[in-house]
């Protein structure tokens, strides 16, 4: 069983991730069921906070191959005066193999697996071009005022479901700053202020109201930086429906096929046109008797 302490509705999880947890979708899934009653009821929305996420010799190697290069290409500086200040994203294609494997590894389907089980909600999608993801820095003077995250990704048309944040901030000292303040859906009342010490995890809903960030600038020395891995993650809009039927493979025969193979085209074919056409209930009620008399 994992130790979970809970104090004010945030949860954290003082537990190392196994190894083997993340390469086996079981597993994986398991893990974050056993999480998913304190994420879906935490307060102000749900959220979970997990210490010593990944294996220690994984997050300092990650840690190692940080990219602290600043003329990579394609790399975002973002300054919006008293909003978001020196803040640096690198995208994971503009970082060595090592890291572009880890980045790999979190878009895996052993990862989506432990995320469904730990919010509940089902098929969720990673983003293979990390719009407004990979890795974040923040240096001195830094700042990200409170805001809820963009909802639509507009080029794959995705609705964002979840944030994941990762902290990859070795003897980092709270008078520095850079909490991350989780506030109420009114923005009346800051509920928790987490602190992005090495290898927390921050997992939570992408909601209209799930405000966050860190609005205070960073009073750390000259030459440290809040360093973090951000992930986002979808899900896809049932409304396609109205537009594709939900068939499976149509397949078709050729001119010259033989009887056989003709026959059983054209009736899987039907068998999609029937799912299509009628209704659920009488779909599923003839393929029941279907079963029945073969």
């Amino acid at each position: 069983m994992h130790e979970i302490e809970t104090m004010k509705n945030s949860t954290t999880i003082p537990i190392e991730m196994d190894e083997g947890v993340f390469l086996n979708q079981i597993k994986a899934r398991e893990f974050g069921e056993e999480l998913s009653g304190a994420y879906c009821f935490a307060e102000p929305y749900p959220h979970i906070v997990i210490d010593n996420f990944l294996p220690t010799q994984l997050a300092n190697e990650i840690l190692l191959n940080f990219p602290i290069n600043r003329n990579i290409n394609s790399e975002y500086e973002y300054n919006h005066a008293g909003i978001q200040e020196h803040k640096r994203q690198i995208f994971p294609n503009n970082t060595n193999a090592f890291c572009r494997n880890i980045f790999g590894f979190f878009n895996s389907a052993s990862f989506l697996q432990f995320l469904e089980g730990l919010t509940t909600i089902d098929g969720i999608i990673s983003d293979s071009y990390f719009n407004g993801g990979g890795f974040h820095e923040i240096s001195r003077g830094g700042k990200l005022g409170v805001h809820a995250d963009f909802r639509i990704n507009e080029q794959l048309h995705l609705s964002r479901r979840i944030n994941v944040l990762i902290y990859l901030n070795d003897n980092w000292q709270d008078e520095w700053g850079g909490q991350l303040e989780i506030w109420d859906k009114d923005m009346k009342n800051k509920v928790h202020s987490i602190s992005p010490i090495f290898n927390r995890c921050v997992i939570f809903n992408t909601d209209a109201n799930s405000y966050h960030g860190h609005p205070d600038p960073l009073n750390c020395p000259p030459d440290i930086t809040r360093k973090s891995i951000a992930l986002y993650y979808y899900t896809a809009s049932k409304a396609i429906y109205e537009e594709v039927p939900a068939n499976t493979t149509m397949y078709v025969s050729r001119p010259k096929e033989n009887t056989l193979t003709k026959r059983n085209a054209l009736k899987l074919r039907l068998q999609n046109y029937a799912k299509d056409l009628l209704p659920p209930i009488l779909f599923r009620k003839l393929r029941n008797l279907k079963k029945k008399f073969k």
